[in-house]
């Protein structure tokens, strides 16, 4: 079995209790993956179809991995990976995409890939006003094409709050898939307190390594990918982590301002962001606005899982036809899940 696992490093004990440490594993469980020997992966990976970077008004260059389609793509997809990871964050849904006749433009955000800032928090605001940049270079090269925007994990987050400030482009679709929503409001005390000690006593305090582990993907090959790759933060500052929790607790706070056209994907064997967690926020969305779709046997990945060809259709769906029911049933799965949590 594969784990997806948080790294927590030894300190000082003068400086950090290792107590304070094991808590903040509950954001650092995004940071990477540590892996046993393993088998090399089945042959070479697919190159990108093109690579550049996205410049932003400050001057900062934000390097990206783009999938194109033959001909004039039908959506263009700016897809924001999760904590610690990269623009190869796409490599394996991407395809899929491509092959419906999306264009999915992948870029490495502020602090992660190869992005200004590498291993240091760049502050929600700056994340929401980088993915509003990106978004308006995206709409402006491709106007005749629908525009969407996709978020895992972390990009989530980011979009959640991205779209409650209306700063996307006029008629931006939102795909949100297993967006970071754990904010302190639905941690429990030890785990609010000990993020907050270490946050004030050792915020440079990197963690890398240790026995929080959770299952991200079923998809071995995927979740090697990820351990492996050269863009992936292996050690993560506390800083940083409270910078993630800070960003779940805007995007949790900005569910009822939700109003764009958005589909929200979960998954029900999902380790990383609570049960909990994520019903908190679904209930919080308005009334007959964005979509929730349920998968029972998808993970955190669940664009990189092995089952992911339905979860892709669902998307490929929706981009066409946002009111039509999901081919999967999952948004009837979604409302049965929702009234059993009740």
């Amino acid at each position: 079995m594969i784990k997806h696992m948080a790294m927590l490093s030894t300190s000082p004990p003068n400086v950090v209790s290792r107590r304070a440490l094991l808590a903040v594993g509950a954001g650092a469980a995004l940071a990477g993956c540590t892996l046993g020997p393993a088998p090399p992966l089945r042959g070479p990976l697919e190159a990108p179809r093109k690579d550049g970077a996205f410049t932003m008004p400050d001057g900062a260059r934000l390097p990206y991995r783009a999938w194109l389609p033959a001909a004039e793509p039908q959506a263009v997809v700016l897809a924001l990976h999760g904590f610690n990871d990269s623009r190869d964050a796409w490599e394996v849904p991407a395809p899929a995409l491509t092959d419906a006749g999306f264009a999915v433009y992948g870029p490495d955000q502020r602090g992660f890939g190869e992005a200004p800032g590498r291993g240091f928090w760049a502050g929600t605001d700056t994340m929401v006003a980088d993915a509003a940049e990106m978004a308006r270079q995206l709409a402006s090269r491709y106007p005749r094409s629908t525009l969407v925007l996709m978020g895992e994990s972390m990009g989530g987050a980011v979009l959640m709050c991205l779209a409650a400030r209306g700063q996307a482009p006029a008629g931006a679709r939102f795909v949100l898939v297993a967006p970071a929503v754990w904010g302190r409001a639905t941690m429990n005390l030890f785990l609010r307190g000990s993020l907050w000690v270490a946050s004030n006593v050792a915020p440079g305090v990197s963690v890398s390594g240790g026995p929080v582990r959770v299952m991200a993907s079923d998809n071995r090959e995927a979740i090697i990918r990820l351990s492996r790759d050269r863009l992936t933060i292996r050690a993560t500052r506390i800083d940083a982590v409270r910078g993630l929790v800070d960003l779940m607790d805007a995007a949790a706070a900005a569910a009822p301002a939700f109003t764009a056209n958005g589909l929200f994907l979960y998954g029900g064997r999902d380790e990383l962001v609570p049960k909990g967690a994520m019903e908190a926020m679904w209930r919080k969305l308005p009334p007959g606005g964005a979509r929730t779709a349920f998968y029972p046997r998808a993970y955190h990945l669940m664009l990189r899982d092995l089952g992911r060809a339905a979860i892709l259709a669902d998307v490929v769906a929706w981009v066409r036809d946002p009111r039509a029911p999901l081919p999967s049933g999952a948004d009837r799965a979604a409302r049965v899940w929702l009234a059993g949590r009740a």
